[in-house]
């Protein structure tokens, strides 16, 4: 608990608290991406091709057009590195030269894809209408065209110019790419963020390069990654039927046909070139999907990653004699560099057997992040860098995945905000509540369906039977809030964590889900933890309740003492703007209006 020497330094000590706390600043985007061991090894390989194409003739001392009947065929030597072909040709000197043909080709055709595929996704995605479907038409119509066919006819007119056929498949490339972008543009646009961004007077283009394309960005470089693999496929395989570069001007594809004639007594000639064009395939696609994981962690990573590597955690000792849950040193936080924010500050908490705590502040206090954490569920974009846990004096690894996922259901129950986002619409309430039993406590068919009903019956509802064949979109906003209590006792947890369940309901039934989940307590012998930003639900439900602000615990009391006599002058202005208390014909006083008072009345 914090405690101020005065409540003169309240208002002081709520400015300190808005005061952003300095983070240690990430590792930039490189480093990030050759932290990545696989995106490090195609880099390195990626460019060791570009550094051999470019210095070809420096590193091979062999012109690839040299003959030496004396010498064909051989294995690799000290003065051929690679072996020999069958004309006697320096195998490394080919390969070595032919490697800018390829490069080339790729650049060419990546260029052109990009522009043109992802300027027309992009711009249909977001703008729709009768340019949308126009878009739309355009890609189907690409997408009908035969490729290899288009591109032999390119070649033929060309006089076999193989920057002529690579912009060709980048043009018909383009439909693939385009389309992909469209998909994920049209999600991205009904983001809330987005109507905020117009609603604020943002133009397109700044909406476009500023919201859109950062977050396109994955789905856009995997394609194009892709896509480089596949012109590197295309482009060996014109080069094969010696209709891209004319022989005998060395080329991957020109190569892997010389090997092939040589296949049955000399296959040795197949590896280098094979290796090659093998290893670059497989380095564009690890980079592609490297890239895409670096440049969208900061928001996309998974609600289980952690900056905190697993270790073995201290046991905490300083828990009281009848605590079933310790949480110590909880820290949590967001973003990266000059936007990272501190969201959970080193919060600690103590919950005893078969009582009730609740969680109080305003919105954005890190109440519903404290929870979340204890089941390794933290949203994406958040990381936790401290805290530690202890259940019944057993030590929980807050990093360990596996001994969190352990926990829930069985040991912790999870009661959400929202009920009807709890509950898939695809499926009955009755299969909801089975799948739960069937995962921790099994059972035949017919024991299964009596659980169900046993269920239903214990959070109050009324027609048991009717309600377990309905489908979410069929029942109350009330009634689901009880299915999903019910879901969350179903495997009979030890403590049930409850994320503001009352908040979408009306008056009247958040009295009933009140009055439930006291019942459910003191019939199971069942701590809660319950989320709010209601002192009705906190004097209502609760044994103790512990206040946060910015991140902080500021005090945690019983709630007697915290009505009556708050230790911290936050806590006290908290109260006074509770909607429950206010007189009427006279404005509800603001929290910072209550601390200025006291900061008066003090003087």
């Amino acid at each position: 608990m914090t405690e101020l020497p005065s409540p003169i330094a309240g208002l002081s000590a709520l400015e300190t608290l808005r005061t952003p706390k300095a983070l240690p600043k990430p590792a930039g985007f490189l480093a990030r991406l050759f932290g990545r061991p696989l995106a490090l090894l195609a880099v390195i390989w990626i460019a060791i091709v570009v550094v051999g194409g470019l210095f070809a003739g420096q590193i091979s001392s062999y012109d690839p057009l040299d003959q030496d009947l004396l010498a064909i065929k051989q294995l690799p030597s000290a003065e051929h590195l690679l072996g020999t072909d069958a004309l006697g040709r320096d195998v490394l000197s080919r390969l070595l030269h032919g490697t800018t043909p390829s490069l080339v080709g790729v650049v060419q055709a990546l260029a052109v894809v990009s522009l043109i595929g992802v300027l027309l996704g992009l711009s249909a995605g977001y703008f729709g209408g009768w340019w949308d479907r126009l878009v739309v038409q355009y890609v189907s119509l690409l997408q009908a065209i035969p490729v290899i066919v288009v591109l032999l006819s390119v070649l033929s007119i060309f006089g076999q110019s193989m920057s002529a056929a690579m912009v060709t498949l980048g043009i018909l490339g383009s439909a693939g790419v385009s389309r992909v972008v469209r998909s994920v543009v049209l999600g991205v646009r009904e983001e809330l963020y987005i109507a905020a961004a117009r609603i604020s007077g943002l133009g397109d283009a700044r909406i476009i390069l500023t919201h859109i394309l950062p977050r396109i960005f994955g789905p856009v470089v995997v394609q194009l990654a892709l896509f480089a693999c596949i012109t590197v496929v295309i482009q060996t395989g014109i080069n094969f039927l010696g209709l891209g570069v004319p022989p005998p001007a060395p080329s991957w594809g020109g190569m892997v046909f010389e090997a092939s004639a040589s296949i049955n007594d000399f296959p040795w000639l197949l590896l280098p070139t094979g290796s090659v064009l093998a290893l670059t395939i497989l380095s564009f696609g690890l980079l592609g999907d490297s890239l895409r994981d670096t440049a969208v962690e900061t928001w996309a990573a998974a609600a289980h990653r952690h900056t905190l590597q697993a270790r073995a955690p201290e046991p905490i000792m300083d828990a009281p004699a009848d605590t079933v849950l310790a949480l110590r040193d909880l820290t949590i936080v967001s973003g990266q560099g000059e936007n990272a924010r501190i969201l959970v500050d080193h919060v600690n908490l103590d919950l005893a057997d078969a009582e009730t705590l609740g969680i109080v502040g305003e919105s954005g206090s890190g109440k519903t992040l404290t929870v979340l954490s204890m089941l390794g569920l933290l949203p994406a974009g958040t990381r936790m860098t401290s805290g530690r846990m202890s259940l019944d004096g057993k030590t929980i690894d807050l990093c360990n995945q596996g001994q969190l996922e352990a926990l829930r259901g069985g040991t912790m129950g999870m009661i959400f905000q929202e009920p009807m986002a709890a509950l898939d619409p695809c499926f009955t309430v009755g299969h909801h509540l089975a799948e739960v039993i069937r995962r921790h406590k099994r059972g035949s068919r017919t024991d299964i369906e009596r659980q169900i009903i046993a269920l239903l019956h214990q959070v109050r509802i009324a027609n048991p039977e009717d309600v377990a064949r309905r489908y979410p979109h069929q029942i109350s906003g009330g009634m689901a809030q009880r299915v999903g209590i019910a879901r969350a006792l179903a495997a009979e947890p030890r403590i049930l964590l409850a994320d503001e369940p009352t908040t979408a309901l009306d008056v009247t039934v958040q009295a009933e889900i009140l009055e439930l989940l006291r019942a459910l307590s003191a019939s199971r012998n069942m701590a809660v933890v319950i989320v709010t930003h209601d002192w009705g639900v906190v004097a209502d439900l609760c044994d103790r309740a512990m206040v946060l602000y910015q991140g902080r615990a500021l005090e945690t009391a019983s709630v007697v003492d915290l009505f009556e006599k708050p230790s911290h002058p936050y806590t006290a202005a908290l109260l006074k703007a509770n909607p429950h208390g206010a007189k009427p014909g006279e404005p509800l006083p603001t929290i910072e209006e209550t601390l200025r008072s006291i900061q008066v009345g003090a003087g």
